[in-house]
């Protein structure tokens, strides 16, 4: 095993999910005093399992057709976009 990588993803998808939509979506179902707040966490923990899960897979056949460099620059390009987008619709 990696550890360094492993803490990198790790750290990277930690703090891209705090305050994401996602996380927030899965705090206003917590707030009902009548739901399993286990449900909850199982729901939502294997949502963000599925997820990763097909990002692994589709990286892992993306790089059959591309090169890891122009993975990064597309991905940058594409961070940088959306951070673009972001700040105009502010």
């Amino acid at each position: 095993m990696d550890w360094k990588l492993l803490a990198t993803v790790f750290t990277t998808v930690f703090i891209a999910e705090l305050g994401d939509k996602t996380q927030l979506a899965t705090l206003l179902y917590a707030t009902d005093k009548q739901a399993s707040k286990l449900t909850v966490f199982v729901g939502a923990s294997g949502a963000l399992i599925l997820t990763s899960a097909l990002g692994v897979l589709a990286g892992g056949m993306i790089t059959g057709y591309l090169s890891e460099r122009s993975l990064h620059t597309i991905a940058g390009i594409g961070f940088i976009a959306i951070g673009i987008w972001t700040l105009i619709k502010i």
